[in-house]
């Protein structure tokens, strides 16, 4: 084991170049030649379909691009407010089967909204977490879209803090009609981008890392 390069960056990442940025990175931990890695980004307004997405799920195809991509998954939104969390890890080299990965996936963004007093919940049949908010209501604020190339995962997680959530109305997020999406802020929790990522570090740490391992910030 080694320890992971976490990197934060400053500005929002076009798709297509944090795509090809992932492609290389992949390869070269595949090949041994680069440190797994813990990517934060933010991207400007976008919709991404994943291997799952039907063309009938984009409700305003002209509103923002659209980008097919290998993930898993449907169609999402992602842009400004929202932390989109790429992680690049050697599965085979710390035991972990795609099954036992999502689910850390989904603790490391329940244990997240933890620490703002949100209680973040999963769904059978449903990706991602979920809040209740009463009288049957229920919103989704973190997704999950993973691939896995000879064991090496890369696309992640996302997880709502601030957007403009009127932008996920030009598609049905993830293919669901019956619920609606919320964000921390939405939820009335005054949370920054800066503070989401400190707990989302913290309990990256405690989900993933072996004894000794620590998370290398760029």
């Amino acid at each position: 084991m080694t320890d992971i390069l976490w990197r934060i960056a400053p500005a929002p990442v076009a798709y297509p170049d944090a795509v090809a940025f992932m492609e290389a990175r992949v390869a070269a931990i595949r090949k041994g030649e680069a440190r797994e890695m813990l990517w934060f980004v933010e991207h400007p307004p976008l919709y991404t379909a994943g291997t799952s997405a039907r063309a009938a799920d984009l409700l305003a195809p002209e509103r923002f691009p659209v980008y097919q991509t290998g993930r898993g998954g449907q169609y999402t939104y992602h842009g400004p407010g929202q932390r989109v969390a790429y992680v690049m890890l050697d599965l085979k080299a710390r035991a972990l089967d795609l099954h036992t990965f999502v689910r850390r996936l989904e603790q490391w963004l329940i244990d997240t909204l933890a620490e703002f007093a949100i209680t973040g919940e999963r769904r059978d049949g449903r990706v991602g977490v979920w809040v209740a908010r009463g009288k049957g209501r229920e919103d989704k604020i973190a997704a999950l879209g993973v691939r896995v190339r000879r064991w090496v995962s890369f696309h992640g997680v996302s997880l709502n803090v601030e957007p403009d959530l009127e932008h996920f109305s030009g598609i049905v997020p993830c293919g669901i009609t019956e619920h609606g999406v919320t964000s921390l802020v939405d939820l009335g929790r005054p949370v920054t981008m800066a503070d989401a990522d400190v707990a989302l570090k913290r309990h990256f740490e405690r989900q993933f890392l072996a004894p000794g391992e620590k998370l290398i910030k760029e």
